[in-house]
């Protein structure tokens, strides 16, 4: 039961990128909607909870904040989706193990082993070919571009992971911390708003039911169900779990957009999830990094 939990949630969060794409709106009107359309919907799930919500004022002021910085997340990751597509999008915002790692080094002194450096440069390698080195076969219509605001999409996730981590430490009830976060996420997107040019907050069909889907089915259902499920998993199944978004992404991408990569693409695709994978199931080695890829909304759980 535990695992299907974990794999619905999963799949819910691999359409994140989808529903971005057929809302077609700019990248801080997709972020702000997704957060403001799911927040009375956690106001419910938490309002049932919170009498075992015994976190301190200062956890949740650091669960807000965790939310301002997905807000930047987001908006870089919805500007890759438009650039480079859904599936390859997802691949790239994966890095963020990377700067998990590097924080981890920074911050805690937690310097990776030899092998886990090499790993690294591998998945930095995979990155730079999933631009698809500005040849023409490459998907995407700025696929350099596209792939760096993914990178930097993945630096911003690295940090809201620990920042979310680092407010629930007390282990109370998710829906507390997302509840948090998902308001700081509202005011993240109103910050950054000037510099989104296409920036509204008009709502119009059929965008807006791609918004509210992107919100129930992502923002709400998916990060709940893997917040439940994933912690009572062994570290390896979470690690190859968590491997199922990306590529479920990347057939949506096939499927309902025709996103075909080029073979460079394919390539440098394949190296970063096969980093990715490889980091994740190191995670005796890198403790802070493993314990931060198994909190809520690590998927790519970007999503």
């Amino acid at each position: 039961m535990i695992h299907l939990l974990a794999l619905l949630g999963i799949v819910g969060i691999s359409f994140s990128a989808v529903f971005i794409r057929l809302a077609a709106v700019s990248p801080v009107t997709a972020a702000f909607y997704r957060a403001a359309y799911a927040l009375p919907v956690l106001l419910l799930v938490w309002a049932a909870t919170r009498a075992n919500d015994r976190r301190s004022r200062r956890a949740r002021l650091i669960a807000v904040a965790s939310g301002v910085v997905l807000a930047v997340d987001l908006a870089f990751w919805h500007e890759s989706i438009a650039l480079i597509g859904a599936g390859l999008a997802t691949v790239v915002a994966n890095v963020q193990v990377v700067f998990v790692a590097l924080a981890a080094w920074v911050l805690y002194r937690q310097r990776p082993t030899a092998r886990t450096s090499s790993i690294i440069a591998i998945v930095l390698g995979g990155l730079a070919l999933t631009s698809g080195l500005a040849r023409h076969d490459a998907y995407g219509s700025a696929p350099v571009r596209g792939v760096v605001f993914g990178a930097l999409a993945g630096a911003c996730y690295a940090g809201f992971l620990l920042m979310f981590r680092a407010s629930n430490r007390s282990l109370s009830p998710t829906s507390g911390p997302l509840l948090d976060s998902t308001i700081g996420t509202v005011v993240g997107a109103l910050l950054v708003s000037p510099f989104d040019a296409r920036f509204s907050l008009a709502p119009f069909l059929p965008a807006h039911l791609w918004l509210l889907l992107l919100a129930l089915v992502s923002q709400v259902a998916g990060w709940l169900l893997i917040a439940t499920a994933l912690p009572r998993l062994p570290a390896l199944e979470t690690s190859v779990l968590l491997l199922v978004q990306p590529v479920f992404a990347l057939l949506w991408g096939i499927l309902f957009f025709t996103e075909r990569l080029s073979t460079l693409q394919w390539l440098g695709t394949g190296l970063v999830l096969a980093g990715v994978a490889a980091i994740s199931v190191r995670g005796r080695e890198m403790t802070v990094e493993m314990v931060a890829l198994r909190r809520p909304g690590a998927e790519r759980l970007s999503g």
